[in-house]
């Protein structure tokens, strides 16, 4: 007689019928459908990096486009009138694959240039010399801010585009956002163009701005800044920024602490993980709204 596996007390055959097994009873709304995935990982039917992707991807339906672009502050474009002796150098840096073109302000773009067209460059200064951007560049897509990530990874998806120019509710131009942007909110960090080098934790930028990894050492911090922030309730400098933030900042985001300007200039939605670092000057500390 064929006896049930169940009855047995052997565990399912695989994963997804333990995940199954776990349902005893059918979760009302998302929270519960959350609570009930939690409590499968903590008991192993299913494993932490399958739970971090379902909840990266439950979450996906509630953010919009303006929480993970990369703001119009931090885009690194070309002018349309610029020759790529003036600009190659800044693309070059950047390690970018895609950017805007611009007209005479941000507010005007005109189309998305990506850098493997500029590689003929490199061999042929003919090809430098007589280079028109305007027969290179692809046409831009435009996005709100407003609109749903969901919704902007499958255009990505449909379209193959891998980034999209995002406009505020007047027509400017508000930053951009790429693929990636949209992927990372599902499973997590992926490293990019906005990652520091392993193992840089804080280095120059320009014009007396700093790049600092937010899980930088605070005592590091101190030492390199000439700071005193505290390392009693935090280990880490994006602890102390967090907490200033009193909720998780998106790109662009700035905070005042001790003198300091922190701009979140890469996070997704767990934790921040790049910041720009600015000595503020006396008139700009004074100028500060007096705090309660």
């Amino acid at each position: 007689m064929n006896e049930d596996r169940s009855s047995r007390g052997q565990p399912p055959k695989n994963w997804f019928d333990k995940l199954l097994a776990a349902f005893t009873a059918e979760p009302k709304n998302r929270q519960e459908l959350v609570d009930f995935l939690k409590d499968a990982s903590e008991r192993q039917l299913i494993d932490y990096e399958a739970l971090t992707v379902i909840e990266g991807a439950l979450q996906l339906t509630d953010m919009q486009v303006g929480d993970v672009m990369i703001p119009r502050s931090h885009m690194v474009v070309v002018g349309i009138n610029q020759h790529p002796r003036d600009f190659l150098p800044t693309l070059i840096e950047s390690a970018h694959s895609r950017f805007p073109v611009i007209g005479e302000t941000a507010d005007e773009v005109l189309g998305i240039l990506l850098a493997k067209d500029l590689l003929p460059l490199i061999i042929d200064h003919q090809a430098m010399e007589n280079f028109d951007i305007r027969q290179v560049i692809r046409q831009a897509t435009f996005v709100p801010e407003y609109k749903r990530l969901y919704s902007m990874l499958r255009e990505f998806r449909e379209t193959h585009n891998h980034m999209a120019i995002v406009v505020d509710e007047y027509g400017g131009t508000a930053g951009l956002v790429t693929i990636e942007d949209v992927l990372e909110q599902i499973v997590g960090d992926i490293e990019d163009e906005h990652d520091v080098e392993e193992e840089a934790d804080i280095r120059a930028a320009d014009q007396g701005t700093y790049l600092v990894k937010a899980l930088t050492p605070i005592d590091d911090f101190n030492e390199f800044f000439k700071m005193n922030f505290s390392d009693e309730e935090f280990d880490t400098l994006g602890g102390i920024v967090m907490q200033k933030f009193g909720h998780l900042p998106r790109r662009g985001e700035t905070v005042v602490l001790d003198g300091l300007e922190f701009a979140v200039i890469n996070a997704d939605n767990r934790r921040i993980r790049l910041l720009q670092v600015r000595q503020l000057s006396q008139d700009e500390i004074a100028a500060l709204p007096d705090e309660d």
